[in-house]
């Protein structure tokens, strides 16, 4: 379907995501004698190519995670001007905020910071560098857009989550 053009988003998440889009799924030190293996690439590197909005998310922010240069490239987050790519990321989501992503620089932007989280906290805790607006908003929790835009959307595919998740009945 990717391939097709039928899929028009793709979450990722991976080991290591560095300032420049990059993330590693194979693991931690000199490949192939890595210190902690990762599940693997497998077709992720593919979907990334294609898939024209990939949103990367990663449950953990850390200095750990968010470094300033992946220990192997899985999915690149930029290419060459040359290279033919509809795909790529647009977006980096964490439980601290929500980043932007800018193909053509190869760099963040933070875009929000969450609720009860502040700029320090972000940047003590991202180990690669970003650009961000003169004042960072908290990013908008509206569970009314949640339940009347996203939920109808996603109830066909997924009618269980819709209802478990905000109450929701086609």
């Amino acid at each position: 379907m990717a391939g097709q053009g039928r899929l028009d988003v793709f979450f990722l998440s991976g080991g290591q995501i560095d300032g420049f889009g990059n993330s590693n799924l194979v693991g931690i030190g000199d490949y192939p004698h890595v210190k902690i293996r990762f599940p693997g690439s497998f077709g992720s590197a593919y979907l990334f190519y294609v898939v024209p909005r990939v949103i990367l998310f990663r449950e953990e922010h850390s200095r750990r995670v968010f470094v300033p240069k992946v220990d192997f490239i899985s999915t690149p987050g930029a290419s060459p001007p040359n290279v033919y790519r509809p795909g790529g990321p647009v977006a980096l989501i964490t439980p601290l905020c929500l980043f932007s992503f800018d193909r053509d620089r190869a760099r963040f932007t933070l875009e929000s910071i969450h609720e009860g989280h502040s700029l320090e906290e972000v940047l003590d805790n991202t180990g690669f560098e970003f650009d961000m607006l003169e004042k960072v908003p908290t990013t908008p929790h509206d569970l009314a857009i949640m339940r009347e835009t996203i939920a109808p959307k996603i109830a066909d595919a997924y009618p269980q989550f819709a209802r478990d998740l905000w109450n929701y009945e086609p």
